[in-house]
């Protein structure tokens, strides 16, 4: 269960002047500066380094070498009956803050603000405010779309409870030309009452999360690996004919046998006919031609070969969770080889993985290897590879039997989706869904041909996540603007899935459920992201209602049966605040679920698979069902 927790605000220090308080300020009032100085930050910059930047703008809100005072804006300061010391940094705190969120000019040197955090940071870790549900996700939409200025203005008269005469005088202090422009601009509708103190917005209250477990052990051997061939590229540099020679980028070779120097020869590269697909029963990798202008450059092909067998020290290499970084055991499969905007690329399959091979044009220094397992794909699984991104645009080698290409905004299923050209199976740029920042649009490929229309999404791999929807027993594709309503409230929710290895991600509505005090109807939908490897599943349960622009995330399962074809079963909670100010446990269950009871900090039951039970705000709940067949159901956490 998740709920919403508001901070209580500090209370003002009693007004002083003297000198040497200005510091007793900060320390007293800190929470309550970096709370400002998150909201007034620009939104683009991203949840966790806004977070970094709040707390060194506040950190260095202080004098160097003497001690301020607040009385320079005693107006301000009298009309809120604020400790002066505490308005002074005020006035800072914004100043800073807009600094930082002021475009940088090419020819000046950035402010300090305006560089990325270094300190503080914990190795292994990431440190996040809490996740916002959808009253702060609408608010920080409302945010997002004012300017510096008038953010700042909305921020201070809604956090601070400033009058527009004071918020005037603090804008002005500040270094804002126009203050009542941003006065204007900000409007006069004020945030809902305690909104701004919402814990999504607290710098101070974080969560701790992991950074890439995997892919971090993944550096690590790579580096250790690295390591090794270098010192053996150290004795063989010495030895007749040693260097790195036409291979380009990999390391020299080390073992030499029959089977290992037919993988590595361009001559024997598996190639398939243009026409295979249209009578093979196979509808996967196997069946792709090789297409691109490059497939008879012998001397690139090699290079990628060589690189793939044993990769240099100075290649970036890259794989998702699960997936094998080693050589070919034969010859594989020539997909693709061309030139993509600034680069040479050649993608291969080896019937158990695609591995893509990048250099510069001008040479093959900074060349990369990426790779991506695709046992079992089929269909839609195999219908797209990514061939290149450039400034946050996508390029996309097809299927053959692909016929169109088209980019959807999943936040407006309404819109007409928009064509992408096709010339030899390659995607013109199609921009990838926003990796930073408010989440106002994610873009998905839409694939129309021979196996009908299937959607999918750019998750960080070389192979885009399926797109489905439906009961985990019966998906259907996201084909149409319905399809695509079904999953707009819960698409920035696959950020989360990003670099994971995720094969499939299918969005399950699994219950409705009338909301309390009249407030309309909720829906709780199960979003499970599969993966190639197997485990690591993740599964969400969302819980959406009529004002809400997102849905909120109630709980969620790694590594559980729940909302899969193996056990299409799933029980959630949340605690939710009616439109008349009282707070309710809401729970639902999916068909099947005959009752429902909820212990702990609250107590209730009911006959069916919906509940709501009064409660008060920041109660916790262990939720348990019972099915049909007598099985019992613990809710997700």
């Amino acid at each position: 269960m998740q709920s919403q927790d508001v901070a209580p605000r500090p209370a003002p220090a009693s007004a002083s002047s003297a000198p040497g308080r200005t510091g007793a300020a900060l320390v007293e009032h800190y929470p309550r500066l970096v709370r400002l100085a998150y909201l007034l930050l620009p939104p683009g910059a991203g949840r966790d380094r806004r977070v970094l930047t709040a707390h060194g703008l506040v950190q260095r809100a202080l004098p160097r070498g003497r001690s301020a005072s607040g009385a320079a804006i005693p107006a301000q300061a009298a009309a809120r009956g604020d400790d002066p010391e505490y308005a002074y940094l005020r006035v800072q705190v914004v100043r800073a803050a807009l600094a930082a969120g002021r475009p940088r000019r090419r020819a000046a040197l950035p402010g300090r603000g305006q560089l990325p955090p270094l300190l503080p940071r914990v190795r292994g870790l990431r440190l996040s405010p809490h996740t916002p549900g959808p009253d702060e996700l609408a608010l920080g939409q409302k945010l997002s779309a004012l300017s510096p200025a008038a953010r700042a203005a909305y921020v201070l008269r809604g956090l601070e409870g400033l009058a527009d005469a004071d918020v005037r005088a603090v804008l002005s202090a500040a270094g804002v030309a126009q203050p009542d422009g941003a006065l204007r601009e900000a409007g006069k509708e004020a945030a809902p009452e305690g909104l701004l103190e919402a814990a999504a917005f607290d710098p101070c209250l974080l969560l701790a999360r992991p950074t890439d477990l995997v892919r971090r052990r993944q550096h690590l051997k790579a580096g250790l690996a690295a390591a090794a061939a270098v010192a053996v590229c150290g004795a063989l540099l010495v030895l007749p004919g040693g260097g790195w020679g036409p291979d380009g980028a990999a390391a020299p070779a080390y073992a030499q046998n029959p089977a290992a120097e037919a993988a590595l020869d361009p001559a024997r590269l598996t190639s398939v006919a243009p026409s295979a697909w249209r009578t093979s029963a196979r509808t996967d990798f196997s069946v792709w031609p090789a297409r691109g202008e490059l497939t008879s450059d012998t001397a690139l092909l090699r290079r990628a070969l060589a690189v793939w067998a044993r990769p240099g020290s100075a290649v970036r290499v890259s794989a998702t969770p699960g997936t094998a970084s080693g050589g070919p055991a034969g010859p594989p499969q020539l997909l693709y080889a061309g030139d993509v905007d600034a680069a040479r690329v050649v993608v291969l399959y080896d019937g158990q993985r695609i591995a893509r091979y990048a250099e510069p044009k001008d040479g093959t220094a900074g060349a990369a290897l990426d790779f991506a397992r695709v046992d079992g794909a089929s269909g839609a699984e195999s219908e797209a590879v990514v061939l290149n991104r450039t400034d946050g645009n996508t390029r996309y080698l097809t299927a053959p039997w692909v016929t169109k290409a088209a980019s959807v905004d999943l936040l407006k299923p309404a819109a007409d989706p928009a064509a992408l050209a096709l010339k030899d199976g390659v995607t013109a740029p199609l921009a990838g869904p926003a990796q930073t920042g408010d989440c106002t649009s994610w873009n998905a490929l839409r694939l129309s041909g021979g196996l009908g229309t299937h959607v999918s999404t750019d998750l960080g791999e070389l192979v885009p996540a399926h797109l489905t929807a439906g009961r985990p027993t019966a998906t259907h594709e996201v084909s149409g603007s319905g399809d695509l309503a079904s999953w707009s409230p819960y698409a920035c929710s696959l950020a989360s899935e990003r670099g994971q290895g995720v094969r499939s991600v299918n969005a399950w509505e699994f219950a409705e459920q009338p909301l309390p005090d009249a407030t309309g109807t909720a829906s709780w939908v199960c979003t499970r992201a599969e993966t190639w490897r197997g485990d690591g599943a993740t599964a969400l349960a969302q819980f959406h209602t009529p004002a809400g622009t997102y849905g909120a995330l109630a709980a969620k399962g790694q590594d559980v049966p729940a909302c899969g074809a193996r056990d299409a079963q799933v029980l959630a909670g949340v605690l939710w605040k009616s439109k008349l100010g009282n707070w309710f446990l809401l729970a639902a269950g999916s068909r099947g679920t005959e009752s429902l009871r909820a212990t702990g900090g609250v107590t209730g039951s009911t006959q069916g698979r919906l509940l709501a039970v009064r409660t008060t705000k920041g109660a916790q709940a262990v939720l348990q069902g019972t099915l049909s067949d007598g099985r019992k159901v613990e809710g997700l956490k």
